[in-house]
């Protein structure tokens, strides 16, 4: 039986040391086992007003918007008004990204194949997600759909207007109707004049409060700007757990490389199927906010844990670790040897230039400079050594990342990927849409 008054106690006691410790200026956990729910908060809302950190506090949830847009497009496809094996262009007749034969159910699993990383600001207006999805005609092709896994956030601002045509209203009417009032969801926030209403964490990047709270409403699909409690956020995982209708997100779409994000995708959904069953979830970053939701079905325990800075991720692990016995972080293998001649080269996406480099002791080093966006709001450059882990898969020396995958081939034994997440290719591989 699951104690949640065990785990109660022990976040009360350690929480704040936990988040002093790691540098973060607020956070919140809450822990849902069976309809028993625990709740903790520690430390404040912004360093620059010292407001105290409450259960009621709205946090932004990041790339967690993911799976709420996905439960918009599933239902839409449970009630037979959209096909997710369909081309993406039956529902949006003007969509000229990628190839025409990418489907909804491509973008659902990130297997789309075209650039991702596009946050272009197309204004605040209902008109935006359109006008949004307009200029993705001009995004290149890094793969073709259905080869592999590679994170888009611009695949979800898509989905997000195609649950705009059909339901004839905004994405974030969508969210109110479908999702926050049936679920009675009443601290969630489409925006920062809704969230202005809640006690609202203010991310802080570099140690201070940032100056710009949310990224483009064009980007609200894929995370831009949804904050809400970690008990709203609860309710909502919890659904998952009791709608038969939404089993098909649980189902395994396209296997991930062995980087740590799980075993494979779902329809929205990380999936990781560990020796004690099945734990899904994702993870939301935005400007200096921190999020993860991670739902052990076995169990019947939801886990939501939301963060304004700092450095979040060793506060995570063990919060997970203690309430979902999920493993440790992974330590370099001593057996395993890089591979300079596969490996080494300059890697690029539209948010990362990422060189790897051998030395003349055979050790490998890599170097990522943030690109546009990324580094607009606040990502810092970083170098480190990386070390041996599990065959192409090596983790880097330095705290805070996780491991890099080098797949593929560019004809001439070369890695063509780094996958971090994100197929980042080689930097003579790159092609036009």
């Amino acid at each position: 039986m699951y104690e949640t008054g065990e785990i109660g106690g022990w976040l009360r006691e350690r929480l704040p040391g936990l988040a002093y410790e790691h540098g973060v200026p607020g956070v919140v956990v809450a822990v849902d086992a069976g309809g028993e729910l625990v709740q903790e908060a520690a430390g404040v809302l912004s360093t620059g007003t010292g407001v105290e950190a409450t259960v009621d506090s709205v946090f932004q949830i990041g790339s967690i918007t993911k799976v709420l847009t996905a439960t918009l497009v599933v239902r839409l496809a449970g009630e037979g008004k959209v096909d997710l094996d369909a081309p993406v262009g039956e529902y949006l007749p003007g969509f000229r990204a990628g190839f025409p034969e990418v489907t909804v159910r491509q973008l659902l699993c990130h297997t789309a194949g075209f650039e991702g990383d596009v946050f272009t600001d197309t204004g605040k207006g209902d008109e935006c997600l359109a006008r949004y999805v307009d200029l993705l005609a001009a995004v290149p092709q890094i793969f073709k759909p259905g080869e592999m896994f590679s994170y888009n956030n611009a695949g979800f601002c898509v989905l997000g207007r195609i649950a705009e045509v059909v339901h004839g209203r905004p994405f974030d009417a969508c969210l109110r109707d479908h999702l926050f009032t049936p679920l009675g969801m009443t601290h969630a926030a489409n925006d920062p004049y809704e969230a202005i209403l809640h006690r609202a964490a203010v991310g802080h990047v570099g140690g201070r409060p940032s100056p710009i709270w949310a990224m483009a409403r064009s980007n609200a699909p894929a995370g831009s700007m949804l904050a809400m409690t970690a008990r709203d956020l609860l309710a909502f995982a919890r659904m998952h757990l009791a709608d038969p209708s939404l089993r098909a997100m649980l189902e395994p779409q396209v296997t991930l490389p062995d980087i740590e994000w799980g075993t494979a995708w779902g329809l929205g959904w990380a999936l990781n199927d560990l020796p004690g069953g099945l734990v899904f979830g994702h993870d939301g970053n935005t400007i200096g906010q921190s999020a993860i939701l991670r739902v052990d079905p076995g169990r019947d325990v939801t886990l939501a844990i939301l963060t304004n800075g700092g450095n979040p991720k060793p506060l995570m692990r063990e919060i997970t670790g203690r309430v979902l016995e999920l493993p440790r972080e992974p330590v370099p293998n001593p057996a395993a040897r890089v591979n300079p001649g596969r490996q080494a080269g300059t890697y690029l996406s539209a948010t990362s230039r990422t060189t790897v480099t051998g030395d003349e002791q055979g050790r490998l080093w890599l170097e990522r400079v943030p690109l546009g966006i990324a580094a607009e709001i606040g990502d810092q450059p970083f170098r480190t050594e990386l070390a041996g882990w599990r065959d192409d898969v090596l983790l880097p020396v330095e705290p805070g990342h996780g491991p890099v995958a080098f797949l593929g081939d560019d004809g001439t034994g070369k890695a063509l990927y780094l996958h971090t997440g994100r197929a980042d290719v080689r930097a003579a591989g790159r092609t036009g849409a």
